[in-house]
């Protein structure tokens, strides 16, 4: 038996696109859509991925990657 999951980050799912900052932020350039999982739950699905058990996959874009913390960057928690 397998078991995985997936922690999707921001997910657009009303199909408005976005750029500038919002999208700037992510190290991928872009915020991710419902196809970014949809395409991941397949993979996790298909006997390619039979060697994977007990993994949390992360798909955010790179968010997780860049976050800052107290301290880093002249960044403060007030």
């Amino acid at each position: 038996m397998r078991v995985n999951s997936i922690s999707p980050g921001w997910i657009e799912t009303q199909g408005a696109e976005y750029s500038g900052a919002d999208a700037a932020q992510h190290p991928a350039g872009r915020v991710g859509r419902p196809e970014d999982i949809a395409e991941m739950v397949l993979y996790l699905c298909s006997a390619r991925a039979g060697f994977i058990t007990g993994e949390n996959i992360c798909i955010d874009g790179g968010m997780t990657r860049q976050m800052i913390y107290h301290g880093e960057h002249g960044w403060s928690l007030s």
